[in-house]
């Protein structure tokens, strides 16, 4: 079992930044790989950043890519994504997610823990 609990969300003007982290519990954190995907209102989840199990190696969804910046810091189990030059389309339900199998994945169907979200709200 992995319990993941995110905070950092928040309402932000279009240019704002935010920095959103998530502490993870119950396995040895550094055999996780780790990412962030985000939900809109009426939309699938998406898929916005992962980091490998060392945090050497980091893969941007295209839409982010430039904007925002993944980190971990296996020492105190944590994942954080600092978000710049955010824009009204990033607004969504920001989750992070774990992969037990330490796999490097896009796909949030390699993921098997989820936290609960958290809202980012960026006004135009």
């Amino acid at each position: 079992q992995v319990q993941l609990v995110e905070s950092g969300g928040g309402l932000v003007q279009a240019g704002g930044s935010l920095r959103l982290s998530c502490t993870a519990s119950g396995r040895t954190f550094s055999s996780i790989g780790m990412a962030w995907f985000r939900q809109a209102p009426g939309k699938e989840r998406e898929f916005v950043s992962v980091i490998n199990r060392s945090g050497g190696s980091t893969y941007y969804a295209d839409s982010v890519k430039g904007r925002f910046t993944i980190s971990r810091d296996n020492a105190k189990n944590t994942v954080a994504l600092q978000m710049n030059s955010l824009k009204p389309e990033d607004t969504a339900v920001y989750y992070c997610a774990a992969n037990t199998a330490g796999s490097y994945s896009i796909r949030s169907s390699q993921y098997d823990y989820w936290g609960q979200g958290t809202q980012v709200t960026v006004s135009s």
